[in-house]
């Protein structure tokens, strides 16, 4: 079966990363948002382990999404396919039909919002952490302010929470995505069909050379 290149091996250790310090700051993060989640401070060693390791967490997975950012923002502009698609993607959904939907490059409207989401997610999380980060910025800041960033950085974690939830869903129900992040290939039939755009800038270089 031909294969094409979707991910390099950089990209998919950088993504990887990345999920594992969400889920920790995650766990963190909930943990000290409510009493009813208190529990789950166990799983990063206890409450004072939890207040010391999610700024650092979430600091660690800003950084390397920005990496990723780098990487994938260009292929995650905004392009006249797009619209399209998302005007089409409740026929998707309900139908599972992927034939019935226009053509897009290497990620369509959903998966770019997904990604921009995530991006804005994580720069008002950033800023809004560093503004009652007691350890080294809150002292600094007045207390109204601390407590805008309080709410502030909460939604924006419920958002990113949310992205995270339906970029996972997305991954799974569409049979392929999840394997071309752990082996970085996939059929050139799959990419054919899901990113017909993709998939021709991706053979047309090839067949030039022949």
């Amino acid at each position: 079966m031909k294969t094409l290149q979707r991910y390099s091996a950089g990209q998919r250790s950088n993504h990887w990363a990345t999920v594992l310090c969400f889920v920790l700051a995650a766990v963190s993060g909930f943990a000290l948002f409510h009493p009813a989640l208190f529990w789950l401070t166990a799983l990063v060693g206890g409450p004072q382990w939890a207040r010391i390791l999610h700024p650092y967490l979430g600091l660690a997975m800003f950084v390397l999404f920005l990496g990723m950012f780098f990487m994938f923002a260009s292929a995650n502009c905004w392009r006249k396919e797009d619209s399209e698609w998302l005007g089409k993607a409740s026929t998707l959904i309900s139908q599972g039909n992927q034939a019935k939907m226009p053509p897009v490059g290497k990620y369509n409207g959903g998966q770019k919002l997904i990604f921009w989401l995530f991006a804005l997610s994580l720069v008002v999380l950033l800023v809004t952490g560093l503004l009652f980060w007691q350890a080294w910025f809150a002292p600094a800041v007045p207390i109204w302010l601390q407590r805008i960033a309080v709410v502030l950085h909460a939604l924006a974690a419920f958002g990113l929470f949310l992205a995270v939830v339906v970029h996972a869903y997305a991954a799974i129900w569409v049979k392929g995505t999840l394997g071309a992040m752990v082996r970085g290939t996939v059929s050139n039939a799959w990419a054919k069909h899901h990113h017909p755009l993709w998939w021709r800038e991706q053979v047309q270089p090839r067949a030039t050379k022949k």
